[in-house]
């Protein structure tokens, strides 16, 4: 019966430890930084690619052309 309750008690403090925590308004400027992102440059680009291709329009990257595919 003792063993139990360390065991309980045990599992009920990893759980408390591992509990996640509000971030507040002003602490959201840290985790958007850069180097708290981790981008991958074919990630990146293919998500450029789906913007662009949801919009209908491609501007702002440096490649010409329109929306319907004909540069």
């Amino acid at each position: 019966m003792k063993r139990l309750r360390l065991l309980t008690l045990a599992a009920l403090l990893a759980l408390s430890a591992t509990s996640c925590a509000r971030v507040k308004p002003h602490q959201r400027e840290t985790h958007a930084k850069k180097a708290m992102q981790d981008r991958d440059p074919v990630d990146a680009k293919l998500d450029g690619h789906v913007h662009e291709y949801r919009e209908g329009a491609v501007g702002g990257s440096g490649v010409g052309g329109g929306g319907c595919g004909c540069n």
